[in-house]
């Protein structure tokens, strides 16, 4: 049996990435956390019962910690999701983004590599460590154009500045030490599971409780979005059959202003909840002033991905939105359970 050390899996993506590969692989993860705010526990209850998930909690900087679980589960991969993630956070805050995001990846690296050194010509060359990153490490497009994974990095938040430093790393170590690494940069995800401080659950539970949204300068900042089962996907594609020290990225084909995203939003809102007060929803929008060094656009061309690994989306804008919200309405527990800590939906990141 394969077994897997991913890293944040009880985070948004990374959850999802767990719940994937043990319905469709048959595959051991030993999923390391450190459950800070973001992490969530209850995001794994389905799977207490299964043996072939193993829970620990803790840091990707500890060394000690990370050398002794790659050896005691004699792992085959690694998958790095663990990162500090949201940019409002980064402003109010970078030293924790540096620390996890920059310190925390080179200590992964750092004790993968001394223990894939230790393995047998078979296993060493079996080997893999896939990274998962971001498209906001390329910085902002234009008008047209899209991200291609030789675009120039060019972050310009805290957290984008981490992920390539973290990006940077990766790299180093496969043409310094030949550590046999992948590398993911992926659009915006959205989906079951995410933290409602990100853009679409914060105006779902808002919507729902009858509270402004608020939306950034005039609402016109454009993203790619990406459902998470797809980008699950596609990692798990990229880690059975990467090219080691390749870039693939990963987008939805889904470009939409965030005054679209609320738009929708608002739609299915209102044809699922019929007799809420606060219909219809949209009278709720609210504009605030921008985020500081907010990026205009982002936009990914997954064509490598199709061309070589044969993945691309299943799921259109339209038809993740409402798989989306249907699960966050059918999951007020779990909702209801993660603003019970110290995040209520406050505005962060405002300087």
């Amino acid at each position: 049996m394969q077994t897997l050390l991913v890293t944040g899996g009880a985070g948004f993506i990374g959850g999802n990435f767990v719940h994937h590969i043990l319905q469709q692989t048959d595959m051991r993860v030993v999923n390391l956390d450190r459950l800070t705010y973001a992490g969530n526990l209850d995001t794994l209850a389905a799977l207490a019962a299964d043996p072939r998930h193993i829970f620990v909690q803790g840091d990707i900087a500890d060394a000690a910690l990370v050398e002794r679980l790659l050896r005691e589960y004699t792992v085959d991969a690694v998958v790095n999701f663990a990162a500090e993630s949201h940019v409002d956070r980064s402003i109010d805050g970078p030293a924790e983004f540096i620390q996890t995001n920059v310190v925390g990846t080179f200590t992964l690296l750092d004790r993968a590599r001394a223990y894939w050194s230790t393995l047998a010509p078979a296993a060493r060359a079996a080997f893999r460590f896939l990274h998962v990153s971001t498209d906001e490490v390329y910085g902002s497009l234009g008008p047209t154009g899209l991200f291609t994974e030789t675009t120039p990095y060019a972050p310009n938040s805290p957290y984008s500045a981490s992920k390539a430093a973290s990006d940077h790393l990766v790299r180093a170590w496969f043409h310094t030490y030949g550590l046999p690494v992948l590398t993911t940069n992926c659009s915006n995800n959205y989906g079951p599971y995410q933290f409602p401080e990100k853009l679409i659950p914060l105006m779902i539970l808002k919507a729902q409780a009858g509270e402004p949204l608020p939306i950034y300068g005039d609402g016109g900042n454009i993203r790619d979005w990406l459902f998470v089962l797809d980008h699950c996907r596609a990692i798990a594609r990229v880690l059975e059959a990467g090219t080691p020290g390749e870039v693939y990225n990963v987008g939805g084909n889904s470009e939409r202003t965030n005054l679209q995203v609320v738009d929708t939003l608002c739609t299915l809102l209102d044809e699922r909840l019929p007799n809420s007060p606060h219909r219809p929803h949209q009278q709720l929008k609210t504009f605030v002033t921008d985020r500081p060094g907010h990026d205009r656009r982002y936009a990914i061309d997954a064509t490598k991905l199709k061309r070589e690994l044969g993945w691309e989306p299943l799921e259109t804008f339209e038809s993740g939105m409402q798989r989306t919200v249907d699960w966050y309405l059918e999951n007020p527990a779990w909702c209801q359970r993660v603003m019970d800590g110290s995040y209520r939906g406050e505005r962060l990141g405002a300087c």
